[in-house]
């Protein structure tokens, strides 16, 4: 009986230490899937089919397809808006851009100039917020493009150091071919044809003035003539110097509050970005962080440097991919080296989709393609807001799976939200959902049942997923006119616009079922969809339901919010040295040579 009981009782002790060990490891699985490192890589511009995991041919991007083939690959991923500053407003705060006050009802949707007054509120709560408040290391690195100033021009209320970001380097504004010495102008063709009638209204206007007061058939106050000669006289003054001095006000590199190079080089840019992020890396290699990696490529103007340039099929364009794309792999071998590649969630999109109509002047094609998608950016065809969408988790994502389910920009905020172990904003209406179900092969359905497309502040499209059914459903209210009009594009204005006489309004509603027709060819009608009013009929309710939940806020792309005001302009010396600085200059880095 003794020799039984010390048998049983070294039983019991192998029976506890493998409990023990079992509790010890599900603990750690536990603990692994949950404050992950976060490293989301923001790409402006890219088309859907410029790379090698979304079915190009030519252009390569073996890094970019790595994160495919270790990681999710979603297929029908969707950018909030088909526009720079909502999209990112969104993708930020897991809302629709319409909800903070960032979708324009002006023809301009996006910030052009630093010394706007408008930007992202600081009553929205970003994702960086909440992990920071988690003891998340943040960072953003290269393009903001959500505001800066309010009230004068260093009180920071846009700024990402404003918005939980613990670090700061890159652009507050985006990257213009204005900012690009001999890359031509984004702005001279809209402001001569904005600007043509009222001068020459001005100009017959204070003429006749001049030839009545002179042969006597109306007495004008000499006064009040020269008062209207000197504001005319000024406000061109102001126009001129603004637009003749735009890549030195507009196109400055930060690093947190600080101007560090005014105007911008692109001098090593892409490598200076990757230096910096993979330091960041580095020195928070031991604690939980965020990093968000927002490239310049491949908005223009287009650069790369030497090692790439003159390198892939497509011109400057595609060096500039693939050279985004060897950015992606430096970061990833980071993760490598300071053995973090299990410990992290890295996410790469796109902020929108391709933008079809940028030609240089020499006539290079300087956008985008993608793929079998109508439209590009600024439209909400499927070619402007279907966007690549790749997640990498080692051990705890499904890897080399495909995902055809409709998601969204906006979900990556209840995603890392929840990850980090973090609370969900329970006082606004939060548009996201988790992503890690459908990633980690729980569930096969998205909870997107609708998603709602918006053009500026204007809804332009609804989609809509039924959940007994593989139909994706998208209604289209209104269609920008395409210019020249068999186009695939706004040519003529450069980019499309969303209301007035740009647009062509539909009643009822185009109605395409992207399951069957993801090219949008072929509208659907009461002939050959039987369905076709009940189907409106849902989509209307569902419009009605979202409608409701918005409230009234400050429109931050209000005219008077986006126009240039003198007192915000950040300068690093002063306006009469041309606003000039460089602290950043290095020459060589990484080993690569810059053109």
């Amino acid at each position: 009986i003794f020799h039984l009981f010390l048998h049983i009782r070294k039983k019991m002790r192998v029976l506890l230490f493998l409990i023990i060990c079992q509790c010890a490891i599900n603990s750690f699985k536990t603990h692994g899937a949950s404050n992950p490192n976060v490293i989301l890589l923001m790409a402006d511009d890219l088309g859907i089919g410029d790379l090698g995991c979304y079915g190009n041919r030519t252009l390569r991007t073996p890094n970019i397809d790595r994160l495919a083939e270790e990681g999710v690959t979603l297929t029908q991923h969707i950018a909030a808006s088909p526009l720079c500053t909502p999209s990112r407003a969104a993708f930020l705060t897991g809302r629709y851009p319409i909800r903070s006050g960032m979708a324009a009802f002006s023809r301009v949707g996006v910030f052009l100039f630093s010394a706007s007054s408008g930007g992202l509120p600081s009553e929205e709560i970003t994702f960086t917020k909440l992990l920071k408040q988690r003891g998340y290391a943040t960072a953003l690195i290269g393009k903001w493009h959500l505001g800066m100033n309010c009230e004068s021009s260093n009180d920071f209320c846009h700024h990402p150091l404003s918005h939980g970001f613990d670090y700061f380097y890159g652009l507050t504004v985006t990257n213009f071919r204005d900012c690009k010495p001999g890359q031509g102008s984004v702005f001279l063709k809209g402001v001569q044809k904005t600007l043509v009638i009222p001068v020459q209204i001005a100009g017959i206007t204070l003429v006749s003035l001049a030839i009545v007061q002179y042969i006597g058939l109306l007495k004008v106050p000499f006064q009040a003539l020269s008062y209207c000669l000197l504001i005319t006289a000024i406000s061109f003054a102001v126009l001129i110097f603004f637009f003749y001095h735009f890549r030195h006000l507009n196109c400055f590199l930060m690093r947190d509050h600080q101007i560090i190079q005014q105007p911008l080089s692109y001098e090593n840019l892409t490598q200076r970005l990757t230096k910096e992020a993979m330091q960041f890396i580095g020195r928070n290699s031991d604690a939980p962080f965020l990093l968000v990696l927002s490239y310049l490529h491949v908005h223009t103007a287009l650069y790369a440097s030497k090692n790439f340039r003159g390198k892939s099929k497509h011109g400057l364009y595609g060096d500039a991919v693939e050279e985004m794309d060897w950015s992606v792999g430096q970061i990833l071998d980071m993760l490598k080296k300071y053995n973090l590649s299990d410990k992290t969630l890295v996410y790469f999109t796109s902020d929108q989709g391709a933008h079809v109509e940028e030609i240089s002047s020499s006539g290079e094609v300087h956008g985008g393609y993608n793929g079998i998608y109508k439209g590009g950016k600024s439209t909400n065809w499927e070619g402007g807001i279907r966007v690549p969408g790749l997640l990498r988790w080692p051990g705890v994502i499904q890897a080399g799976a495909y995902i055809d389910e409709p998601t969204s920009n906006m979900d990556i905020f209840p995603t890392i939200v929840k990850l980090a172990e973090a609370q969900l904003p329970s006082d606004r209406v939060i548009d996201g959902h988790d992503l890690m179900p459908l990633l980690e092969g729980k569930v096969t359905r998205s909870k997107h049942e609708f998603l709602f497309h918006y053009c500026n502040a204007y809804l332009n499209a609804v989609r809509w997923h039924p959940g007994n059914s593989e139909s994706v459903w998208k209604v289209f209210f209104f269609t920008p006119n395409f210019s020249p009009e068999n186009s695939n594009g706004c040519y003529d204005s450069h980019v499309c616009f969303c209301h007035g006489g740009f647009i062509t309004q539909h009643d009822p509603p185009l109605l395409f079922d992207l399951s069957r027709d993801p090219e949008e060819k072929v509208p659907l009608t009461p002939e050959t969809e039987s369905r076709f009013y009940e189907i409106l009929r849902v989509i209307q309710l569902a419009v009605d339901n979202h409608t409701r939940s918005l409230h009234a806020v400050p429109d931050q792309l209000s005219w008077d919010n986006l126009l240039w005001k003198p007192w915000l302009q950040p300068c690093c010396s002063s306006l009469f040295q041309s606003c000039y600085c460089d602290y950043d200059s290095e020459g060589s880095l990484l080993g690569v040579h810059s053109e």
